[in-house]
């Protein structure tokens, strides 16, 4: 039979594998259902955010008059407060009970009797104390015959100048949060359809469909197009989950840095691309020295332990500090690399020397792992029956 080009071979089987997944109804599903449950848990984030920054303050009698610095003094502490006018204590206590009024005040400014059902919020705690301190210190300027107000502004001018040798990011957390989300999609994606992989090379073979393949491929072409075909497959599915959720925590407030979310997003393809080369040749080339889906788990599970531990150690050292020994070599290494180093990029921890020796070894990596696997998988897929052994694929 009359050979195609390699590079039309390639591209036909890669083809044939990304839309034979994409068509299927458990992809659609699953990605649908990947993107709801993100959806989900955003908005409820955003709700649950609100509701934990914000608090509804009954004000009755004398103290109604501190709606206004009680609004102001609480968002220099980083609280919201809503204030609401009560004119019968006894019917918001019973509000305050049932929680739909979180505090009652009553009393007079500088003896103020706070209603709470367990607890006061301490950033609320320390607004009003500061309040009723104030309120004492006007009494006693009064008494002295000074002016409290020109008291205050001479007070509030007078501060410390803080000079930072290291400013503090007030955005560390979001960053840190970023890197952590483009890490856990990183390990989802070369996961599933790195076992994907395996699992269409032992279906091929267990029913003999390679032979047919192979009288007008070579193994080599076979092999590239189906990591190709379902890299593609998986590339899309976290473009599709990755595009929603910068969009959704965009346009929901829960992120502000729009631009190093998406930045994050086109390094994770970068590394998902040369993270799914480096694992999918492994995972096809141990696929193929099996012939049964029964015996396929005992020889992907130590390619599946090595992704597993650079996710759970990663993301552990990315929480602890993304610029310590251990996850700074650890990030530059090929099995590490396309979970850790993207991560680290996105907290703005790795500098550039760091992210460019990390790819030249991933893609060092990837091609030697490409020929040794394809290697291994030219020998032992056309043998069915029992196991191989990798040292008989190697000859």
């Amino acid at each position: 039979m009359t050979r195609l080009s390699p590079s039309r071979a390639v591209l036909l089987v890669a083809r044939r594998e990304f839309l034979g997944k994409v068509r299927t109804r458990s992809f659609l599903i699953g990605t649908l259902v990947i993107v709801a449950v993100l959806a989900a848990y955003v908005l409820l984030q955003t709700v649950l955010f609100d509701q934990s920054n914000r608090s509804t303050v009954g004000l009755s009698g004398q103290s109604t008059v501190l709606a206004e610095p009680l609004r102001q003094t609480a968002q220099s502490f980083g609280r919201e407060v809503a204030t609401i006018d009560v004119t019968d204590p006894a019917a918001a206590e019973e509000q305050v009970r049932k929680g739909d009024l979180d505090v009652l005040i009553t009393g007079a400014p500088d003896a103020l009797r706070v209603v709470v059902k367990e607890s006061l919020n301490s950033e609320l705690r320390n607004a009003l104390d500061t309040i009723v301190k104030q309120q004492a210190l006007n009494a006693q300027l009064a008494e002295a015959g000074l002016d409290p107000n020109t008291v205050a502004k001479n007070t509030a001018a007078a501060k410390v100048t803080v000079v930072a040798l290291e400013p503090e990011d007030s955005q560390q957390g979001q960053r840190l949060a970023i890197g952590l989300v483009i890490a856990a999609l990183l390990y989802y994606s070369l996961l599933v359809y790195g076992t994907m992989v395996a699992q269409g090379v032992v279906e091929e073979k267990s029913s003999r469909v390679v032979e047919i393949l192979l009288a007008t491929l070579r193994p080599w072409q076979l092999l590239l197009g189906k990591v190709m075909g379902l890299g593609a497959v998986g590339l899309l599915q976290l473009v599709l989950i990755g595009g929603t959720g910068l969009i959704l925590s965009s346009t929901t407030g829960v992120i502000d840095l729009t631009g190093v979310a998406g930045g994050a997003l086109a390094t994770g393809v970068l590394w998902y691309l040369l993270g799914f080369f480096l694992y999918a040749t492994i995972f096809a080339a141990a696929a193929s020295l099996v012939s049964r889906q029964e015996e396929l788990q005992s020889v992907v599970t130590p390619i599946s332990t090595v992704i597993i531990i650079a996710f759970v150690v990663g993301i552990n050292l990315l929480i602890q500090d993304p610029s310590g020994t251990t996850v700074t070599i650890l990030s530059m290494l090929p099995p590490f690399a396309p979970i850790l180093m993207p991560g680290r990029m996105a907290i703005g921890a790795a500098p550039l020397w760091q992210v460019l020796l990390a790819i030249a070894l991933a893609v060092a990596a990837a091609a030697a792992i490409t020929w040794l696997g394809g290697r291994i998988y030219a020998n032992a897929v056309l043998r069915t029956g029992s196991r191989v052994k990798l040292r008989e694929a190697l000859r």
